[in-house]
């Protein structure tokens, strides 16, 4: 199977279905015989389509008598296909474009999709809508779902929601965090040719394959974007100290904690969904992290057994994830209204782990959305009922938080959109 072929097959199952754009894309390369090459143009083209379908349906819905959404799903999938290699990948020659796409489509459909490229070939501009018309505008130059657009528009006003958008269309970095158990930072930024990270103390940025990277099966790193890494580090995990991790999978920040507590301690790394709890047990064996236990268990009931138990809690919920629309593009479209009963649910995570804080103890709030009803409302609503709380400045690296509580950005941080209130239970 063609690269274009594997793209094409994958974008079409994507309209259809709701599996994560990466693990589906992952299964497919895995169960491929392509070459190094020819993997990586296939996830270039899955993935960028997928970033830019809005902005492909908007060229279509120009050269087209017929508008994107009303083409079968094969000829649209093809034109995207095509439209994406002749904007934006200058290193495609426009007619291997043009045939490789033509040639994805049943023959009663092969001159219609050879026509609208060759039109785009004739004439290559990019059509985008009047500024004037803001909510279109921002959806289509980002390709993002215009009910998100409106609701960041709401929060946000206009100058910096465009400029979220513009730090996520940026193509990030892989980011790994340092597991200092068995080296430092240092020695494995020289081994890797990587860049520090310039906010947190423990991270290492990179390009390329993780698995492939020297060190890994050797338990020396494991990806964690920057802004997981100052939640960590906001936690502040300390050796011999019992931490909760309420909301585990996949443990990144269990492990981070653990690394940080040198692996002496306690922590009780818990998720709703058993099957996640395995990608925990064999990360922490190949970091050679012994501290933790896990379990299946819904945040929101109580175990009366822990209360006042734990030194720290770290309560990273459930979210819409709209802070990750650079890694999970498929979330550019999703609309914000689907996400309403979320800001209960994570209260009640909230309400439930807030008893198992010592007195003096820490509790993070945390999530990896920027929609304020999830972050700073939630963390306002839980402090008024809970005197016993208050917000706690921290500093991580070359990161200050003088109120307890951030929003991080893409823009301006340079990491995932991600929220962090630090939580102290007075003493």
């Amino acid at each position: 199977m063609s690269p274009r072929k594997l793209a094409f097959e994958l974008l079409q199952k994507a309209e259809t279905n709701d599996q994560y754009l990466n693990i589906a894309l992952d299964h497919a390369l895995d169960a491929s015989s392509l070459s190094e090459l020819d993997r990586a143009l296939a996830a270039t083209l899955v993935y960028g389509v997928t970033e830019r379908k809005l902005t492909l349906d908007y060229q279509i819905d120009r050269l087209s008598s017929r508008k994107a959404n009303e083409l079968d799903l094969a000829v649209r999938t093809a034109l995207r296909l095509g439209l994406y290699q002749l904007i934006y990948l200058d290193r495609i020659p426009p007619h291997a474009a043009v045939d490789e796409s033509v040639s994805l489509v049943p023959r009663r459909a092969s001159g219609f999709v050879n026509a609208i490229l060759r039109a785009y070939t004739r004439d290559p501009h990019l059509y985008l809508p009047e500024k004037e018309d803001l909510p279109t505008y921002l959806s289509v130059v980002y390709s993002v779902g215009r009910p998100l657009v409106e609701k960041l528009l709401a929060a946000y006003g206009e100058t910096m929601t465009e400029e979220i958008f513009q730090g996520f269309a940026q193509t990030p970095d892989t980011t790994l965090a340092v597991n200092t158990l068995k080296t430092s930072r240092d020695a494995l930024a020289e081994r890797l040719s990587a860049t520090p990270t310039p906010l947190s103390p423990n991270g290492l940025r990179v390009r390329g394959a993780v698995r492939a990277l020297d060190g890994f099966s050797r338990g020396e790193f494991f990806v964690q974007d920057e802004a997981s890494q100052l939640c960590v580090e906001a936690l502040g995990a300390n050796a011999g100290e019992t931490v909760l991790d309420i909301c585990s999978a996949p443990g990144s920040k269990s492990f981070g904690s653990a690394i940080r507590m040198k692996n002496e301690g306690k922590i009780l790394s818990f998720d709703l969904h058993e099957k996640k709890l395995s990608l925990i047990r064999s990360g922490a064996e190949r970091l050679g992290i012994t501290i933790i236990e896990t379990e299946a268990h819904d945040g929101r009931e109580p175990i009366s057994d822990l209360f006042g138990q734990a030194d720290r809690v770290l309560c990273d919920v459930p979210c819409s994830g709209f802070g990750v629309l650079a890694k999970k593009p498929e979330l550019r479209y999703k609309d914000p209204d689907v996400s309403q009963a979320l800001p209960k649910i994570q209260r009640d995570i909230l309400e439930t782990a807030c008893r198992y804080v010592k007195s003096g103890g820490v509790l993070i709030y945390s999530t990896c959305t920027i929609l304020p009803e999830e972050n700073e409302e939630n963390v306002k609503a839980f402090l008024g009922d809970h005197p016993e709380f208050s917000l706690s400045p921290f500093s991580a690296g070359n990161f200050d938080c003088p109120e307890g509580m951030v929003t991080l950005f893409p823009h301006i941080h340079k990491t995932d959109g991600f929220f962090i209130a630090r939580l102290c239970k007075n003493s």
